[in-house]
């Protein structure tokens, strides 16, 4: 997308909620950012890194669950020691679930990177699912199946001045395009710098990367941890808004839709997270108008196998490849587009 584009997008994003009034619809567009949010996480590890995590719902589940916990308090014995936690305000949760979450794919990082392709993904997998048994066990720091309930909404203010909560859909809807926009920005950041282009030469070559002396661990723990801790900010921002959570929120599905969003939008580009996020959050709330529930999982497989099999790279790369070809045909500085010979045919 160029800048004009760009500014034109988030324009409208954000004029949505002035003329589309319909909750239902305020309340898909608010979960589709925080899942495109997630996404864009996703895509720095898959994209990027060229490390395909299915485990990466850990980190949203985390980011939930750590918001939630620092925002109600908690009253927990751990080896014969009592750990009292007051309520703070859900800022801080929010700040402290990328902490958490960051710090956590720090560690799976240094663990799991010493191994590739389906061994990475036994162990993103395997790592998901103990968070998901410790979540739903854990009952007196959980509630485990019982869930967390009554969290309350984001807020930010000062105590002697007041305080200004997102309570409702169009502030939430706000708010997430806040988080989405400066998520992008910073990914962007990252990809346009020295650390994005080490990690990009390592998914396209970690040989040859290696023999230019770059540090394979150091970049794939960085790309892990920054991934990691804004699946966290995602998970937070969800926590607070559905101001519930359970063990379910580790579901597989979770994973596999955040996949669906960055292979079908275009993994590696800084767009596509945003075009599947968009796409896929959409698209289920327009089935619901013209099937029924069993069809509209069948379309909505046969819609993505056929993104897969017409545009294999993604949605975005094959628009950008189109554009490329269109800007090549044009004629330049008043000259004539080239044309093609015929076979037999000579040139003038």
């Amino acid at each position: 997308m160029t800048r004009i584009s760009s500014i034109a997008f988030l324009v409208i994003l954000a004029t949505l909620p002035l003329w589309m009034r319909d909750p239902y619809y305020l309340h898909m567009l608010v979960t589709t950012g925080i899942f495109t949010i997630a996404a864009m996480s996703l895509n720095l590890l898959l994209g990027y890194n060229g490390q395909l995590s299915l485990g990466h719902v850990a980190f949203f589940g985390i980011g939930a669950y750590t918001s939630a916990l620092v925002s109600l308090g908690f009253d927990v014995d751990i080896f014969d020691y009592t750990f009292v936690h007051d309520p703070w305000p859900p800022l801080a949760g929010f700040a402290l679930s990328i902490l958490v979450t960051g710090f956590c794919g720090y560690l799976i990082g240094k663990l799991s990177f010493k191994v590739r392709g389906a061994y990475f993904v036994i162990v993103t997998i395997s790592f998901a699912e103990v968070v998901r048994l410790v979540a739903l066990n854990w009952d007196d720091l959980t509630q485990g199946p019982l869930a967390l309930t009554n969290i309350p909404p984001m807020s930010v203010g000062i105590q002697s001045i007041g305080y200004f909560s997102f309570l409702g859909k169009v502030p939430n809807y706000y708010l997430v395009l806040g988080v989405a926009v400066v998520a992008f920005v910073l990914i962007g950041r990252i990809v346009n710098s020295r650390y994005g282009r080490a990690m990009v030469a390592l998914k396209e070559n970690e040989s040859l990367a290696l023999a230019c002396g770059i540090d394979v661990t150091k970049y794939l723990v960085f790309g892990a941890v920054v991934s990691a801790a804004m699946a966290g900010a995602a998970g937070s921002l969800y926590a607070h808004y559905i101001r519930i959570v359970d063990p379910e929120i580790f579901m597989f599905m979770n994973t596999v839709t955040m996949v669906i969003m960055v292979i079908t939008g275009g993994k590696g580009t800084l767009f596509g997270p945003v075009v599947g996020g968009l796409i896929f959050g959409i698209l289920p709330v327009g089935l619901r108008a013209v099937a029924g529930p069993e069809v509209q999982w069948i379309i909505y497989g046969a819609f993505m196998i056929a993104i897969l099999l017409v545009l294999p790279e993604g949605i975005v790369p094959a628009v950008r490849r189109w554009g490329a070809t269109r800007g090549a045909d044009k004629p330049k500085d008043g000259m004539p587009a080239q044309t093609h010979l015929v076979q037999g045919e000579q040139a003038p």
